[in-house]
Formats: structure tokens, sequence, C-alpha cells
């Protein structure tokens, strides 16, 4: 999952430490078309050059470690107290623009649980997690498979699709818009702002002003035309809140607590631990924005190996069981989270042959450690490629205490695997409208996803016209 965050820097007292490289000592610039296109290629060199620690720079010159050996990252992810995922640690504060492109990304300090470490984390953690885990995955499917069908008819009577931009971003951002109230034509849109968050490009900012215009819309609307559904109820509580507040979420809050129901954010609340209305707030766009494109991505990727190559092809069109099995693969091979941010380093030590600084930023490369050779040493092409050679020991959700939570793993497998279901239900004959070669990626060293995939397939009915 990604990290979103929506605030800008306030440098921590006693930043501005040292650096972990020396400008002109080898460090790996974090851009460039290798990360996009060849990413393998890219890791290997890396490891032959460096090993399983690599200095590297991020945009705006800035120093950080990429970690892509796979015990390393065990190593790092396992150890909460030397490696804490504590963004107010971060020796290089005092030359972070507020206008840097990575910020959303990256995170600065606050009370959420994307933010924050140790006790407090395990604190955000004990309210957020329970409330996940009593989702009732039957009603996450049934959203999905209806929403799937819905945006399977817009286009199946034409023979030809972009699935990127016509199914797999817009449904899970469907499914999560349907919790807070906003019109399923918003969410395109509303996808595409979360896309530019993540990727951390010179959009990201202009993205986050663009998720607060959603939210102002939403607000001005619902308050002209208030209707069944949590923003209205929110707008109708009797305590007056200023536009920007019910743009945070805390109408959310504020209307959940006063009509609690079988959701997220009621379960939330009614956790015995007092929270405040930001950390509810914070804690409700951290599990949207961080569960999105990364799901997205996960159905474009499996979806796009299922045309290009024969043997995924055979194990997705298997069956159910198939499917998983397909899937699981894809986070191996071509998972949508490639570099997560990230850790710092609570003291002086010593990792893969580095000198770690305190205060140094490490880079999770969760793509590149799940092709580390150490691991995969027994894989081949057929193994990997025939739907037997998968286990669940990949490091796409990262691991350790600062995980994605197992629940939000498990309904983002159930959009993605019930996206892809439905959309080899209806159009068994898919098959690419442009050569394999001509398939581009989206430009981000962190997120791994198609930026288009063009389709063609027989025109069938829709929904609607088949009952």
């Amino acid at each position: 999952m990604t990290n979103p965050s929506s605030a800008t820097p306030v440098p921590p007292a006693g930043g501005g430490g040292g650096c972990p490289m020396g400008s002109g000592s080898g460090a790996v610039p974090l851009s460039g078309p290798g990360f996009h296109t060849e990413p393998q290629t890219l890791y290997r060199s890396m490891r032959r050059d460096h090993g399983p620690v690599v200095p590297v720079e991020l945009p705006g010159g800035f120093p950080a470690w990429l970690v892509i050996g796979y015990r390393e990252l065990h190593q790092v992810t396992s150890d909460g107290e030397l490696y804490p995922r504590d963004v107010s640690l971060w020796n290089q504060w005092e030359n972070i623009p507020p206008d840097w492109p990575l910020l959303p990304m990256v995170g600065t300090p606050m009370p959420s649980i994307y933010f924050t470490a140790g006790a407090e984390h395990r604190r955000h953690v004990e309210m957020v997690v329970p409330a996940l885990e009593a989702a009732d995955p039957f009603e996450i499917r049934q959203h999905c498979e209806q929403l799937a069908d819905r945006l399977i008819d817009a286009v199946c009577s034409r023979g030809t699709a972009d699935l990127v931009a016509e199914f797999a971003e817009p449904l899970p951002v469907l499914v999560l818009a349907r919790l807070v109230g906003f019109p399923d034509d918003e969410g395109a849109d509303i996808a595409q702002v979360l896309k530019d968050l993540a990727d951390g490009g010179p959009g990201a900012q202009k993205a986050h002003l663009r998720f607060g215009e959603h939210m102002h819309r939403l607000v001005a609307a619902k308050r002209a035309h208030p209707g069944d559904d949590v923003t209205s109820r929110m707008l109708a509580h009797p305590e007056p809140f200023t536009d920007e507040e019910y743009a945070l979420d805390h109408r959310l809050v504020a209307a959940k607590r006063a009509h609690p129901g079988d959701d997220v954010t009621s379960r939330m609340l009614a956790h015995p631990e007092p929270f405040t209305d930001e950390e509810y707030a914070l804690d409700l766009m951290a599990i949207t924005a961080a569960g999105h494109l990364t799901t997205a991505d996960w159905i474009g990727n499996s979806t796009r190996l299922m045309l290009t190559e024969d043997q995924f092809a055979d194990a997705l069109s298997g069956g159910r069981h198939s499917v998983a099995e397909a899937m699981n693969e894809v986070l191996w091979e071509d998972g949508p989270t490639q570099i997560l941010a990230g850790r710092w380093a609570s003291r002086d030590a010593r990792l893969g042959g580095q000198n770690i600084a305190r205060g140094d930023m490490l880079l999770l490369g969760l793509g590149a450690a799940n092709a580390d050779p150490h691991i995969r040493q027994q894989v081949t092409d057929q193994v990997v490629r025939s739907g037997q050679g998968g286990n669940s020991s990949h490091m796409a959700f990262s691991h350790g205490e600062y995980r994605c939570p197992f629940p939000a793993q498990e309904i983002a497998e159930i959009i993605a695997r019930t996206g892809i279901e439905v959309l080899l239900d209806r159009l068994p004959d898919l098959e690419l409208a442009v050569p394999a070669t001509e398939l581009m990626r989206r430009p981000s060293a962190f997120l791994r996803g198609m930026t288009a995939l063009p389709v063609r397939f027989t025109p069938v009915r829709t929904t609607g016209d088949a009952l």
C-alpha cells in the first residue's frame, strides 16, 4: 500500500542530520525509464554494484537507502525499534521544500495509522484493524460484482475498451466511494487524483488540491440535495463545521457517532479507547487512499499478463482457484508496490554492508526483494507461470509491525479477484488491441502499473438486456 499524506512539512526539532552518501559517490537516481520498463534488470545491476542495500538519490537530490535484498528487507521490517516508520526522525527535514512532489507519499508527522510509530501506532492499529476485520466479505463481493457489471455494461456493446481507465482504476474507488457518499460518476476523476498523489510526480501537490475540491463539491451537493447517505447525515449534524472540516471527513465521524451502522467508521467509533476527530478522519482518509491504486494495479497487471503470456492465461482461465493462484503470482512477479517509503534509522547501524546513520531514510524495495536470487534459485519460468509455483511469502504487502493490515489485504484481494472473475465471465475472448511492445508503464519508480490496456472482444449485451 502507498502512504498518502496531505500535510506540508514541519521540520522536527533538531532536524538536518547527515547524508548517507555524498554527491558523486555512485548513488542511483530513483527515476528514469529503467524503473518503468525493466526494473528487474536495473535491480540486478544495483545488486552487482552495491549489494543488497543501495545508495539512491530522490528527486531534488535528497539521499536515501533502497533495501533490495529479501533478507535485509525482512530484517528492517522485523525491527520496529531500530527502523521505525517514524518520519519525524528524518535527518533531511531542514532541506525539504514545502512543494516537494514526494511529500504526499513520504508523509509528515501526523496522528494517523500510517505516520505514527511504536506504542502510538499500535494504539491506532487496535482501533482500525478490528473495524476492518468485521467487514462482511460477502457484502464486499456483492458490491464489487454490481459495480464491475456496471463498468463492463458501459463498454461491452462496442467491442473495445481501455481496461485501465474504464475498469481497473474506477472499480476499487467506486467500492470505497459508496462508503462515504460520493456519486459513482466522480469515481474516475477521484481515481486519477489518487494516482497522481501516489506517483509522486510534479502533479502530486495539485492532485491534493483537486482531492480537496472533490470533497468541497460533495459537501455543496449534499447540502443542496440531501439524501440517505453518510455525507448528508454529516451535514445534518447540529454542530457547525466549516467546509474545510467537512472535506477532512470530520462530518463522517460526527454522523457515525450520531447514527452508528454496520460499517468501518461506526466500528472505529465504538472502540473503547477515545480518539480525537482528527485521528478518526486521518485514519479514514488513509484507509481510502492507501488501498485504491494498489488494488487497481493488481487488477491491471494480472490482466496484462493474462493477455500477453499463454501460461498465465491458462492459469487464469482454469477456474476460480486458479484465478487466486495466478493473482498471487502477480504479487511475486509484477506487484503493484515496487518501492515503499519508508523507515528511518533510530540510531547508527550496519545493514547489508552499508553504514546507516541515525535519521537516514530506508526505502523498502518490495519488488526487488521478491526477485532476490537468494530466495528464487529454484524458480524457473515454467514453475512461475504455470500456476503451481506461488506461495504467500512475498513482500508485496510489506512485513512486520507496519505492514498492510491483514484485513486490508483481504479486502483488496476480494475486490481484485471479483473484478477479474466478472471480467472473464462477461468478456471471455479478450485480446490486446495493440502489440504488447506498445504497452506503457506509469512513470513511477514506486508503483508499477499500466497507463493503458487497450483490448478488443466480441460485443455482448448489457446485463439489463440479458434479463
